[in-house]
């Protein structure tokens, strides 16, 4: 409990008062009622499991072997700093937490040497610092020992104390070295479940080894005190280190991911475009924070006007990298001006470089003043054509980048009129699920969009994102959506 117990001087005794606590303070094994006077050497017990115990010591009076080692005192005395330290969260990097933690464990116990193993994400244990006397680090390749004692430790939760010439089959490798005596034990963080009832969730994340060739302290119950109370200290002050160093690993990786979505963003035109024959806008809405969409505009010779969209397989930073690439491919190979040209130097260069499993779709189209589209799509998505005659969907041009070598890539024309209106988009779009997991599709494209494609191209891009947006609710953005808007003047 939160408020569980107090201890008091009264009259010149000391008393523990229980706090009405949920589960019981008790003392020596009996539950304390109203109050109770301690007496030296008591075991104080915080609720029926036991998981919290004190021991109630009085300096200046002498104590009976028979209730505990002199030397806890001073084991305790020692680990006071320690904890202290440990608890007020001055100590977070974590290689730093480690190792106040194996030198305090080695100058209470006497031990010659110690290291921690901590588990990784798969639950298996990993070496992670190895300490000797004096604050030596050690090499974790000097700790020739078998790992049945760590693990067994980590799989139980008991501790273990153990003097190696009572099992040597076991561990030869370590006897010849000169030790004999081991004592491990787990690192444990507990945590109090506050659920319909109260519980302890105990989560064991290590194990902390010590071993030597003197027997004494490192195998009193001195020792065993000591360590238990830096183990439980120790648990939560790795933990909360572990959790730090994440934290400001991720800030990191954001921050990263900030600048990268500004350098991705500049790499992109200006979304509206206009000329005296056409008018276009585009938009680009990455599902992660940078997407594997693109689109692009160019300026081409005989005042012809490009424009291209692209979808590459995948998200995030790898497709963002890749689509940079083919971005950077059709600017180099503008010249030509000639689609189905550009797509197969784009497949080219993306065999070239064997990005496994990558590849990518596309549209590039051409529009000259006379209103003359020549485009190619490369297994992309088939844009719509509204024009007064209807609506047209242009497929023409060859299959997706990057899978086939020698794939062919051609070029196809279609004649414009005034007021035709060419909408491109990605699969973000066409796929978009609502919550019942009906995708968005193409005929709620082009039924969303027939009745206002004579607008403004931005209010028609505004309305395709917003249908899109409606229709999906409360469902995830889970591909990069893009669209392209150009209409023809004439």
């Amino acid at each position: 409990s939160r408020d569980h117990a107090e201890i008091e001087q009264v009259h010149g005794r000391f008393v523990v008062r229980d706090r009405g606590s949920k589960f019981g303070t008790f003392v020596n094994g009996q539950q304390v009622t109203a109050e109770h006077a301690l007496a030296h050497g008591d075991v104080i017990r915080l609720g029926r499991l036991g998981r919290i115990e004190l021991r109630f010591l009085i300096d200046d009076e002498p104590l009976s072997s028979s209730v505990l080692d002199s030397s806890i005192i001073g084991g305790f005395q020692q680990l006071k700093k320690l904890i202290e330290g440990l608890r007020s969260g001055r100590a977070l990097v974590l290689d730093d937490v480690l190792a106040l933690v194996l030198d305090a464990a080695i100058e209470v116990t006497g031990a010659e040497r110690g290291f921690i193993m901590l588990a990784n994400a798969a639950g298996t244990l990993e070496f992670k610092l190895a300490r000797g006397e004096n604050k030596v680090t050690l090499d974790g390749a000097r700790f020739d020992m078998s790992r049945k004692i760590p693990e067994e430790v980590f799989a139980t939760g008991r501790d273990a104390a153990i003097d190696l010439l009572e099992v040597p089959d076991d561990h030869e490798g370590t006897i010849v070295h000169g030790i004999r005596y081991v004592r491990c034990v787990p690192l444990r963080v507990v945590r109090i479940v506050e659920r319909a009832d109260i519980s302890i969730d105990s989560r064991p994340i290590g194990v902390l080894y010590l071993d030597g060739r003197q027997k004494a302290t490192l195998m009193s119950r001195a020792a065993a005190a000591s360590l238990t109370a830096l183990a439980n200290e120790a648990a939560d002050a790795i933990e909360s280190a572990r959790l730090w160093r994440e934290a400001r690993d991720n800030a990191r990786i954001v921050e990263e991911l900030r600048v990268a979505f500004q350098i991705q963003q500049a790499l992109l035109p200006r979304p509206t475009r206009s000329a005296p024959f056409f008018d276009a806008v585009a938009a680009s809405v990455p599902c992660r924070e940078i997407g594997g969409d693109f689109f692009d505009y160019m300026d081409l010779p005989e005042n012809r006007f490009g424009f291209a969209l692209g979808d590459v397989a995948g998200k995030g930073v790898p497709a963002a990298l890749l689509a940079a690439v083919i971005q950077g491919i059709f600017v180099g190979h503008q010249a030509s001006h000639d689609p189905g040209v550009m797509m197969a130097a784009v497949n080219r260069s993306l065999l070239t470089r064997a990005v496994e499993a990558r590849f990518a779709t596309a549209f590039l189209g051409v529009l000259d003043p006379g209103g003359t589209l020549i485009y190619c799509n490369a297994g992309h998505s088939p844009p719509f054509l509204f024009s007064s005659a209807g609506v047209q969907r242009l497929a023409g041009g060859g299959t997706v980048l990057g899978v086939f070598d020698g794939a062919r890539y051609e070029s196809v024309a279609v004649q414009l009129r005034q007021g035709d209106t060419v909408i491109v988009f990605s699969d973000g779009v066409s796929e978009a699920r609502s919550p019942l997991g009906e995708e968005f599709g193409d005929d709620r494209i082009s039924s969303t969009l027939a009745p206002i494609v004579g607008q403004p191209v931005q209010i028609v891009l505004d309305a395709l994102l917003v249908a899109v947006r409606e229709f999906a609710a409360t469902v995830p953005q889970n591909d990069d959506i893009t669209a392209v808007v150009v209409r023809y003047r004439g």
